[in-house]
């Protein structure tokens, strides 16, 4: 069986072949998300149209999903136009295959579960950190999608009340201050050359820097205690490429067992296992799952 899997992120766009065990002939793509959804449907099928002939699609994808209706049920201005699309609608059109949609995150989440660091575990939480924080909820092996299409929007907790604003999205949030876009303002409030968590990170031995990343590091805590606490899970997947860093999740690891009660100990805090792979295999396998049931 070959099943192609798209994972639509802000930036890039990673594609390839699952054929059932590995994802093979991938490939990576600007989004040209400033284009708005129509231009990014079309950029899509034009990419699905590389792989031949394919039994399936999967699609991994920012916004909120519906996955009843394989839909985006909002996008923010990112992706331009992109609320509303109707996306298995237009690829089943297109290409007479069966069509599995998903959020970005919940998809990773999936993919983590049936193939990498969550294997096993029927009942986790997962987090990505990047240009904000992205989150999913996994219970007895699905995905609670939420009445909204958005369970698990974990960079929506309030961590810095102090800072909320009228109008501005997620202002005073934890997306604000733990995702590596908020470790970078703060670097670069101190050296506007580390533009990126790359820099940052080489200049992890200068005091004032490292500094930077222990302040960003307890805003990550911040929030995985209050996780902690609402839903006492066994297991949290920690992902993102800046997450790769040992330091990070070893010190993560120490102070989230520091300050948690003691009621909650125990938690494990695991690094996601499949990297920028995961939206890609979770879409496939979603596919795969649809396909089997038609």
């Amino acid at each position: 069986m070959r099943i192609a899997a798209l994972d639509i992120g802000g930036t890039s766009i990673k594609s390839g072949i699952w054929d059932g065990k590995q994802t093979l002939e991938l490939k990576e793509w600007d989004t040209n998300a400033s284009r708005g959804g129509a231009c990014l449907m079309a950029r899509a099928v034009a990419i699905l149209h590389t792989y031949g002939d394919f039994d399936a699609i999967g699609i991994s994808t920012a916004g909120q999903v519906d996955s009843e209706q394989g839909s985006i049920y909002y996008a923010n201005d990112n992706i331009p136009g992109y609320t509303g699309t109707k996306i298995r609608d237009i690829l089943e059109a297109e290409f007479g295959v069966p069509v599995a949609v998903e959020n970005d995150v919940n998809a990773a989440a999936l993919g983590e579960l049936y193939f990498g660091a969550a294997k096993g575990a029927e009942n986790f939480l997962c987090l990505t950190y990047g240009t904000g924080v992205g989150g999913a909820i996994v219970i007895d092996g699905s995905i609670y999608p939420g009445s909204t299409w958005s369970g698990g929007s974990f960079g929506g907790i309030l961590t810095h009340p102090e800072a909320m604003e009228a109008g501005v999205e997620f202002s005073g949030c934890y997306e604000k201050y733990a995702s590596t876009t908020g470790l970078v303002r703060e670097a670069m409030k101190v050296d506007a050359s580390l533009d990126n968590g790359r820099k940052i990170f080489e200049a992890f031995d200068r005091p004032e820097i490292r500094a930077v990343i222990d302040r960003w590091i307890d805003e990550i805590v911040y929030g995985l205690i209050s996780l902690i606490h609402i839903f006492n899970p066994s297991d949290i997947l920690l992902g993102g490429g800046i997450l790769a860093q040992d330091y990070i999740i070893r010190e993560v690891r120490r102070r989230v067992d520091a300050r948690i009660s003691s009621g909650f100990s125990g938690v494990n805090l695991l690094q996601t296992g499949l990297g920028n792979q995961a939206g890609l295999m979770g879409a496939a396998y979603m596919a795969y799952r649809l396909k089997e049931k038609k």
